[in-house]
């Protein structure tokens, strides 16, 4: 149930079951989609050992040594997949989906712990560096395609393995003794939270996501703490935790900084926490944001994100055609930010960006042919030769 302060959402999404496409553009697109851009990522996930790492068998000199972020891409293969049965049943399709929730929940750990890259190759320094490897960010991804497996097949067995790594997620951060003071240095597990918080109504989740939000920024910087148990002897540099959205406590930011992904991830949870806390000031800040965005850093094609050093927003009207960086998976967060506003406030302007984005920015990172990807979305381009 809500808490007793939160905010009506005046639209509410339906279930993916509940809509269908006829038309002559969306349809043909997401036949591509179901039809040849899964099975594309699977294959790739397949192929670079990112599945095969869930064996938890990798020894020194194996080829397809795991990557820390490579959870993140087989969990939003399987949220894809499992999104995609639930309007268009596929026999092959369920069973790759289902075989890899069971193959994943056999990797869990005694304590709850689910990372098929720690586990495999560096298991002693998990919870060490929150700011560069990860392990929230993937946590997130993997609590979002359970969300997704839940909703499609009724499910419960992945759901309930999740449900088993937040706890341990829980049990190690937060502001009681004898937990560390620590938040994601890519943001991703607030939104999936408020999505597990909407699915099982256990508040416990919902102040998980809250603690993410209002512990950034605050003073002792944690990223600086963790690297200096790792050994450092420097503190980073004020530009790095801009970077990171950890510059300031998220209530005093006004503009869009540093590296668009993380940032747009960021706002987006942000609404979320406000509208199910009734937190005001929180949602306010979040607009404050959106204006930024929308009026000085964002391009005619719904693109963020300028300056590809860093990926990161620039300064107001640092919009070069040319350079453009305008990550694809920036403009879809900033379709997320835009779609959580829509449901508070159904104003035309946050409908009218998800459409010129979706329509620009983001459906140019797909080919035709639903099978290549493009990282970056430039403006212009001159002919090199």
């Amino acid at each position: 149930m809500p808490t007793k302060n939160a905010v009506v959402r005046k639209i509410k999404p339906v279930q993916h079951s509940s809509v269908s496409f006829n038309d002559k553009f969306w349809s043909k697109r997401i036949e591509t989609n179901r039809t040849k851009t899964i099975p594309a990522v699977y294959d790739n996930c397949k192929n670079s050992g990112r599945i095969n790492a869930w064996r938890i068998d990798w020894k020194p000199g194996k080829k397809n040594t795991p990557h820390h972020f490579w959870d993140s891409d087989v969990a939003k293969w399987m949220e894809a997949a499992a999104y995609s049965l639930a309007t268009h049943p596929d026999k092959v399709l369920e069973r790759q989906l289902k075989s890899l929730t069971k193959l994943i929940s056999s990797a869990q750990m005694q304590d709850g712990y689910l990372n098929s890259y720690y586990q495999s190759v560096d298991i002693a320094n998990r919870w060490t560096n929150l700011r560069d490897m990860h392990e929230l960010y993937c946590a997130g991804h993997l609590i979002e395609a359970a969300v997704a497996f839940k909703e499609t097949t009724g499910d419960n067995q992945f759901l309930d393995t999740l449900i088993r790594y937040v706890k341990h997620i829980d049990s190690q951060f937060g502001n009681e003794p004898g937990k560390k003071p620590g938040y994601p240095g890519h943001q991703e597990i607030e939104l999936a939270l408020i999505k597990l918080y909407r699915l099982r109504k256990d508040k416990k989740h919902l102040d998980l996501a809250t603690y993410f939000i209002d512990e950034r920024g605050k003073d002792p910087k944690y990223f600086d703490v963790e690297a200096k148990l790792r050994g450092a002897t420097k503190p980073l540099a004020p530009e790095t935790f801009k970077q990171l959205q950890a510059h300031l406590p998220v209530r005093e930011m006004r503009t869009a900084e540093g590296h668009a992904v993380r940032a747009c991830y960021l706002y987006s949870a942000m609404v979320d926490v406000a509208t199910e806390t009734g937190d005001k000031t929180l949602l306010t800040v979040s607009e404050q944001i959106w204006k930024n965005i929308t009026e000085r850093r964002m391009y005619i094609t719904g693109g963020v994100g300028s300056d590809p050093m860093g990926e990161r927003f620039s300064y107001d009207y640092d919009l070069p055609n040319e350079t453009a960086y305008a990550e694809t998976c920036a403009n879809i967060s900033l379709v997320f930010f835009a779609h959580r506003l829509l449901q508070v406030n159904p104003k035309s302007e946050y409908a009218d960006v998800m459409e010129r984005a979706l329509y620009n920015s983001v459906i140019s990172g797909v080919s035709l042919d639903g099978t290549k990807f493009f990282y970056e979305n430039p403006l212009a381009a001159r002919n090199s030769s």
